[in-house]
């Protein structure tokens, strides 16, 4: 009678039942006598936490740069570059007020771009002279919004970044010489045209580039200092949206047709960016045959786990356990693993990609070196961005692997004949 009870009882529950969980529960916890396969199982689960955590941080970090970088370089640089093909632009201010008449054009800057020596006192470097008038340079953000530009307006002095001043040891006030290898032509040859000017500011841009090697100057002492009077080598052309490029482009080329060179920001970052995706993507397969190895992991821990409960397994078709059911008790056993390795993975990676920067200086401060150096990494802060569309696709990947590879020793685990079983007992 009460094998008559236990064979109904186990025939009613339905698929995933409350029996099911328990049992696949209690065969989840580890005991003394299981010890070496908790151990595989347990390392399955840390394998797999590890691996998600892992790809949420390197994915993170890949877009953080990514965005970081755009962010400084649309800021900073026009995102249409017009360049003429021999000495200058003359009629720049014509051309100025036609291409302000295209739709999504925000602001259209003239300048001039060159390469010169900067020394102060016995510290002398490279350096690129940007010139920009100074009701322009109100028009580009990452300047405009990081020093006051009073000194700017009323003196011919000299922006820098904050690097070269560190380079150069120079305050606001103190003198910047400027020297030119496109000089005077003398019955010598040619001299180097150099002129010394005050600092007018300091900028941060928090980009290593920039802050190092740029240097801002009026436009109209530019044009003087370089010979160019009235005219400028380059026109710099900000959009509200710097994606929707290309109508803006063809405008701008039915316009000027082919009397100028013309460059996106695009073309301009092209290998940079392209390297970076290429680096994000190489990033993922490595990272994710960590998520892949542990997955496997499951399938031997699994393994030994049903070759253990042979005996249990063949009690449980004794009394009326279907071969679905078996399936399932161990197919939630394998999946919880995944499940739970993915929760925790989760909760780690985004924890750590909140506090990156933190997490940075800490270690650089106990091991006492420079993990993240702007010098290196062109920004002065280690960035970390989620996307929440990688983030599901990370957490459906490494389900994914461990329902995959909790299939194969649940389905073993059906094909136990209990007759035999319980015979060799």
């Amino acid at each position: 009678m009460t094998n008559s009870n236990n064979h109904n009882l186990l025939q009613q529950p339905g698929a995933f039942s409350s029996f099911e969980w328990k049992i696949a529960f209690r065969y989840f916890k580890s005991k003394k006598k299981e010890g070496f396969i908790s151990i595989i199982s347990f390392f399955s689960l840390v394998g797999i936490m590890l691996g998600v955590a892992t790809l949420i941080i390197v994915l993170a970090v890949m877009n953080g740069f990514r965005s970081e970088l755009l962010d400084k370089i649309l800021g900073i640089n026009g995102h249409i570059t017009i360049q003429s093909y021999d000495q200058g632009i003359d009629d720049y201010a014509e051309l100025r007020k036609e291409v302000e008449k295209i739709d999504n054009v925000y602001s259209v800057i003239p300048t001039i771009y060159s390469q010169v020596m900067v020394s102060s006192g016995d510290q002398t470097s490279g350096a690129i002279i940007k010139a920009i008038s100074y009701s322009d340079i109100q028009n580009v953000p990452k300047i405009d919004n990081n020093l006051i530009l009073d000194e700017y307006r009323s003196k011919d002095g000299l922006l820098i970044g904050i690097g070269m001043s560190r380079n150069l040891l120079l305050g606001m006030g103190e003198q910047l010489t400027l020297i030119s290898p496109k000089g005077s032509q003398t019955p010598f040859g040619t001299t180097p045209r150099i002129k010394t000017y005050e600092i007018s500011g300091i900028f941060n841009i928090g980009m290593s580039e920039y802050d190092s090697n740029f240097v801002y100057m009026p436009l109209e002492e530019a044009q003087k200092y370089f010979s160019k009077k009235g005219s400028v080598n380059t026109i710099e052309v900000f959009l509200d949206d710097p994606e929707e490029i290309l109508p803006v482009i063809a405008s701008m080329r039915s316009l000027i047709g082919n009397a100028y060179y013309l460059s996106s920001w695009k073309e301009q970052n092209k290998t940079f960016f392209t390297a970076l995706e290429v680096e994000r993507d190489l990033m993922f397969i490595i990272v994710s045959l960590i998520v892949l190895v542990a997955g496997l992991n499951i399938v031997s821990s699994l393994i030994m786990l049903v070759k253990d409960k042979n005996s249990d397994i063949a009690i449980l078709r004794t009394v009326g356990a279907s071969k679905n059911s078996i399936i399932r008790i161990f197919f939630i056993t394998g999946s919880a693993i995944g499940v739970i390795g993915t929760t925790l993975g989760v909760v780690i990676g985004i924890i750590f990609c909140r506090n990156i920067d933190t997490i940075r200086l800490l270690i650089s401060k106990i091991t006492g070196t420079d993990m993240f150096s702007p010098e290196m990494y062109y920004l002065a802060k280690l960035p970390a961005e989620i996307d929440n569309t990688e983030l599901l696709s990370v957490i459906l990947m490494a389900l994914s692997f461990s329902i995959i590879a909790s299939i194969y020793p649940s389905w073993k685990a059906s094909k136990i004949d209990p007759v035999k079983v319980l015979r060799n007992e």
